[in-house]
């Protein structure tokens, strides 16, 4: 390993080995990713651009990380949430692929954004967040290296959202790429892998019985739509939570309950946040729960539980098995809070399947060479995945799974392109 101590900050380099095995596993599930290592490798489609990520550092994102380095990009990272790294694939990074890496798990608020400036001084071209946190610090406190950058992806709903309110008030200095918002993105990784790794994450956390429970998921968009899914498979009764009528209006067509939190919070026995937004569980809701209650965000960041009311409401706060952390309130009810409020499919276990971050991070890395090809016909704006890409993000997948599909006929292309046929 000949990478200078100066470019990475990682909590032990002596994990590698083990990180190498975990990455070569992941490997095995991710067959779009490997396909298109062998593609960059060949055409260097991102030759002499440096590329920061803030991503959470686990081997799905390594194995992205290689890919962009075969395409011949300058690869930093940087953790996007405190809990989310995984060490050992931070220091296999570092020692096997000599990629600078800034993120040690259970770092704190200031080690973590400390390690998103370490990120920005590689003077980045392009951005790739999780979250938009290094967007973000780049946008509010590193403007001076704005010029250098070209353009952006981004990885979840909640750092979407964030853009689009930096694009409508003409914030956004440069174009991204809403990767999130990819069919093969939102209906695989949002679906089935934050259902399954929200699941485990709790189950891990708690070791409780899931079946009989009476499970409650605040909102019902792509994520939480696949947390109730899993929860339900797995014996729970689920109760829904919403303030879009249309998603409350789907989800009581799915077969589960539907009611206000206030009401929800009295019945639940576990409690999963999954919205993107602030104190979506508050005071009010802790108030009335049940003694023994279980509280978990699935979403990006720690605010949609409220946590400084549920501290101010407790007596004693004790750590009673890792990343479960037991209130005792003053009338002797006890709340659990799951991986202190972070996401606990990271917090608590380790984050999505391979299977689908093949098909998220393979958007990654072709959004990341069409940015560099045509970032300077772009508006500083938020833009969708490329259909084209998105297609063949799915080919790809296909193919990798032995499974082929019907092509339209010519014929059935021209009557599909004409209007004078009917009945």
């Amino acid at each position: 390993m000949t990478l200078p101590r100066q470019h990475y900050d990682i909590k032990d380099i002596n994990l590698a080995e083990r990180g190498r095995f975990r990455m070569e596993w992941a490997a095995r599930e991710m067959p779009v990713l490997r396909l298109l290592e062998k593609r960059f490798a060949q055409e260097r489609p991102l030759e002499g651009i440096r590329l920061a990520a803030c991503l959470h550092i686990t081997a799905e994102t390594a194995n992205l990380a290689r890919v962009l380095q075969a395409g011949g990009a300058e690869v930093v990272l940087a953790a996007s949430n405190p809990l989310s790294t995984q060490d050992d694939i931070a220091a296999a990074l570092v020692s096997h692929f000599e990629i600078p890496v800034f993120a040690i798990k259970g770092e704190d608020n200031a080690t973590y954004y400390r390690h998103l400036h370490a990120a920005l001084d590689f003077k980045p071209h392009i951005t790739m967040d999780d979250g938009m946190d290094l967007l973000a610090t780049l946008h509010k406190e590193r403007r001076e290296l704005l010029d250098n950058v070209i353009g952006g992806t981004e990885e979840t709903t909640t750092g979407v959202i964030r853009l689009k309110a930096m694009a409508a008030q003409g914030a956004l200095a440069y174009p991204v790429i809403a990767v999130n918002d990819a069919m093969t993105k939102h209906f695989f990784d949002n679906r089935y892998g934050t259902g399954q790794s929200t699941m485990d994450g709790v189950i891990r956390a708690t070791n409780v019985l899931i079946a009989g429970k009476t499970v409650v998921v605040a909102g019902y968009g792509w994520c939480s739509r696949g947390i109730a899914m899993r929860a339900a498979g797995l014996g729970a009764n689920v109760i829904v939570t919403e303030v879009d009528p249309l998603k409350a209006l789907e989800a009581v067509m799915d077969g589960y309950r539907v009611l206000p939190m206030q009401k929800a919070a009295q019945e639940g026995d576990i409690f999963i946040t999954a919205t993107g937004d602030i104190n979506v569980i508050d005071r009010p809701h802790l108030e009335v729960m049940k003694d023994g209650a279980i509280l978990a965000n699935s979403g990006h960041f720690n605010v949609e539980i409220n946590i400084p009311a549920l501290e101010s409401m407790a007596v004693t706060v004790t750590r009673v098995r890792d990343f479960l952390d037991e209130y005792r309130l003053a009338d002797g009810r006890r709340l659990y809070l799951i991986g202190e409020g972070r996401l606990v499919n990271l917090a608590a276990a380790e984050g999505h399947p391979s299977a689908v971050m093949d098909m998220s991070f393979a958007n990654q890395a072709l959004c990341a060479a069409y940015m560099r090809q045509h970032a300077r016909e772009l508006a500083n704006t938020v833009y969708p995945v490329p259909e084209a890409i998105d297609k063949e993000v799915a080919r790809l997948k296909l193919s990798a799974m032995g499974i082929t599909i019907d092509t339209l006929t010519p014929e059935q292309e021209r009557y599909l392109q004409s209007w004078q046929e009917g009945t």
